[in-house]
């Protein structure tokens, strides 16, 4: 027993001998009260999940008065956002047979079927099977596009699918019938850094202004310029045949696509998709469209092939799903994930909802069918008659020796390193279009002037305003702020601060929560008036994680030591809170052309608007001081909030187009492209505002970066590569190089609080007082 004493001692004066914790002494207040000149809040439980929970009722509001408004969209703006116009397939095009030995890979009855290839876009080359028929020359040529995780040998119920198949195999049925069928090759489902492999080519091609499924529609559009051109391997006249194309599950949504982009399909039969698009978030990633609802529904897209024939079937679609719960429902999760990808299932739209669908076109070339099994004969038929392309009756009935026996030279692994290259191929794409990304952003900033402060504030602003539009988004309901209707109570007090949880009103059923922190010896009556700094926390972070000991090593309790410096702080709550809760509203806000940034600008501007109001305030002297995730936060927020004077990155600044697009070896401890944050990514960042183009959208007012040696979100090197540049306009071109900073320090990802609290002090001209 006296040991342990004497052991209990020794604790005891080591623990005074090193002094109290490293964080701020704060107490919960006992007696509740508001601040002056608002009500008391009342509110109980977790303001801040209600908070986001009452942003995801919103943003369902959001996509309903979409789908009621069903306004029509052009084929140019639906080019534009599946990035089409990013990319340009090759003229002169032809198919080129690319099997073992320059031979059929397969006879069938009256058709032969090869390998080929064709050029398209960059240096990409796509991959199919092409059946002919071998006795006469084709009635028609047809685009025949599988579900993605179908192999075209499927479609023609070649080994190893001659047994099974989730299809007819309506490529050999067609071909039996006369017609000559091309069947490309699409990127499969199947699971590649924990998450499905087209969500893994689809996040950078979305960072790069493309998408996934812009990618194949080109594909089938290039198809199309190969079947329209003179064909050396043939009789050498140009065809004038007609051209359709039929599709299912993934294969359906691309022939639904590439009919309404190219007016020289003659017709489309579209299986197992066409549907309300309602709950396009919960779909898998790669079905994401950059403001698909507005305007570009399924009805929407399927009148911009009219006056040509649509066949529709319903009834059968592919089920598929990632991170399924057990009732097969998309995970939820709010606390991590052990997949990388979001979770999301194909959705299966009954009967009657696709029949309200096709009402919705208002057109009389739509046929509607519902069947048991996709892509049935009688379909294909229908719609190559409403083209003008009669079929011999009866002529794709399965005989005995009817479809194609396939080589033993054509092996299954065959097939997968078809697969292979496919994906490679897309990915090497990527990887260049990130390289050229840079130059596309130059062009876009040549309009920018730099002879003069002035000049450079009036040149900057349209940048300013399609970075508004076309980046974050803007949701018009939260254009015009509501009364900010504050209410407030006394949370914790330290020996020299007292703060308060603050809910604000800002539209539409969102509000604004956070704490407000004031020095004790301010005065309240607006005889003084102090400056603000907005502390922002980081991924999953809160308002509470800023001020004491929680997440201390991160924050370093910011929010509070800065108060006991003498400024007012705020710390919001932003939305990046609960996993899949918050990331989710980041697919219902792409449905509308917006992002979680299109309602955090408007909550930070009622915030900032609040604070100027405030009798105590400088409104002319707020600013944004964010990490990590609020890092994200200081470089999309301030461009677009007046109020704030000044901006500080800390533990994000970097090459972040890079960061979210690049897939070699050594970019991959750092890139988001094989990592948990499915959210992240920003449609077309690459071509319009990386963190440098974010800078300058900030300029001329003051911007520091905080960056720690050991913060394992970039190297060193990509950092300083990207603020050089940030440098040079403050400095070089400007003139203005003391409102510019960066901090290096030695220590890893956290509040450093050394050179930008001075930077805090000079910008706010705040005099330096020491801490209390």
């Amino acid at each position: 027993m006296r040991k342990v004493g004497i052991a209990g001692l020794i604790i005891c004066l080591t623990s005074l001998a090193l002094g109290a914790p490293d964080w701020p002494s704060l107490r919960k207040v006992v007696e509740r009260s508001s601040l002056p000149g608002t009500e008391l809040l009342g509110e109980s439980g977790d303001l801040s999940i209600t908070m986001i929970e009452g942003v995801d009722r919103f943003l369902d509001a959001e996509i309903a008065a979409e789908l009621k408004d069903r306004r029509g969209g052009t084929r140019e703006e639906l080019a534009r956002i599946l990035g089409l116009p990013r990319d340009q397939n090759p003229e002169g095009n032809s198919f080129r047979y690319a099997g073992r030995r320059w031979g059929p890979i397969g006879n069938g009855q009256n058709y032969t079927v090869n390998e080929v290839r064709w050029k398209t876009f960059g240096n990409m080359e796509a991959l199919g099977l092409l059946f002919e028929p071998s006795e006469s020359a084709p009635l028609v040529d047809v685009i025949a596009l599988p579900d993605a995780d179908q192999d075209p040998e499927e479609l023609g119920a070649m080994e190893p699918y001659s047994e099974r198949q989730q299809t007819h195999p309506f490529a050999a049925q067609m071909a039996m019938a006369g017609c000559r069928v091309l069947v490309p090759v699409l990127i499969k489902r199947e699971e590649h850094h924990a998450m499905p492999m087209r969500e893994w080519l689809h996040r950078p091609a979305w960072e790069l202004g493309r998408t996934l499924a812009g990618y194949e529609v080109l594909k089938v559009l290039a198809a199309v310029d190969c079947f329209r051109r003179k064909n050396p391997s043939r009789s050498g006249q140009t065809t004038s045949r007609k051209i359709a194309v039929v599709g299912w599950g993934e294969g359906g949504r691309l022939a639904l696509y590439a009919a309404a982009l190219d007016e020289r399909l003659d017709g489309a039969l579209v299986s197992g998709y066409f549907g309300p698009r309602g709950r396009v978030w919960d779909e898998p990633a790669d079905r994401s469209v950059f403001g698909l609802l507005r305007g570009h529904s399924d009805a929407e897209i399927a009148r911009l092939i009219a006056p040509r024939p649509l066949v529709i079937e319903t009834g059968h679609f592919p089920e598929y799903g990632f991170r399924l719960d057990q009732e097969g429902i998309p995970e939820r999760i709010r606390e991590g994930a052990g997949k990388r990808g979001k979770p999301g299932r194909l959705l299966e739209s009954k009967d009657e909802a696709v029949r309200i669908e096709v009402e919705l076109i208002g057109t009389e070339t739509v046929a509607l069918r519902s069947t048991n099994c996709a892509i049935q004969p009688e379909s294909w038929r229908m719609m190559l008659e409403k083209i003008g392309v009669g079929v011999p009756p009866k002529r794709e009935e399965k005989s005995d020796s009817g479809w194609a026996a396939i080589k033993p030279l054509q092996t299954v692994k065959d097939i997968a390193r078809r697969h292979g290259e496919q994906v490679q191929a897309i990915d090497r794409h990527n990887q260049r279009v990130l390289i050229e990304s840079e130059r596309v952003r130059g062009e876009l900033f040549k309009i920018v002037k730099t002879d003069s402060v002035e000049n450079y504030e009036a040149s900057i602003t349209p940048l300013r305003e399609r970075f508004s539009k076309e980046v974050i988004g803007e949701h018009a309901s939260l254009q015009k702020l509501a009364e900010p209707n504050a209410h407030t109570r006394s949370y914790q007090e330290g020996p020299g601060t007292i703060s308060y949880e603050v809910l604000l009103d800002v539209q539409a059923g969102v509000q604004a929560y956070g704490i407000l922190t004031l020095p004790r010896d301010m005065k309240l009556d607006g005889s003084e008036k102090r400056p603000v700094v907005v502390c922002q926390h980081g991924l999953e972070g809160r308002p509470q994680s800023t001020v004491g000991e929680k997440d201390y090593h991160y924050y370093k309790a910011f929010a509070t030591r800065l108060a006991e410096r003498g400024f007012v702080t705020f710390a919001p709550q932003n939305l990046y809170l609960g996993w899949d809760l918050f990331r989710i509203l980041q697919f219902k806000a792409n449905a509308v052309g917006c992002t979680l940034f299109s309602v955090m600008v408007p909550q930070h501007r009622q915030i900032t608007e609040w604070l100027a109001g405030l009798p105590f305030v400088d409104g002319d002297r707020i600013g944004f001081y964010g990490l990590s995730y609020g890092g994200k936060s200081a470089m999309r927020i301030p461009p677009l909030v007046d109020r704030y004077c000044l901006s500080i990155c800390s533990a994000d600044f970097n090459e972040w187009v890079w960061k979210n697009a690049a897939t070699d070896q050594w970019s991959a401890r750092y890139s988001y492209a094989n990592k948990g944050e499915y959210e992240i990514f920003e449609f077309d960042l690459g071509g319009t505002f990386n963190y440098f183009e974010m800078a300058a959208l900030i300029c001329p007012r003051p911007f520091m970066v905080e960056r720690g040696h050991f913060d394992g979100v970039a190297p060193d090197k990509t950092v300083a590569y990207e603020f050089a540049k940030v440098r040079a306009l403050y400095a070089a071109q400007l003139g203005i190089g003391k409102r510019a900073e960066i901090e290096w320090f030695v220590g890893p990802h956290t509040i450093n609080g050394d050179k930008t609290y001075e930077f805090l002090h000079r910008h706010l001209q705040w005099p330096v007082t020491p801490a209390k």
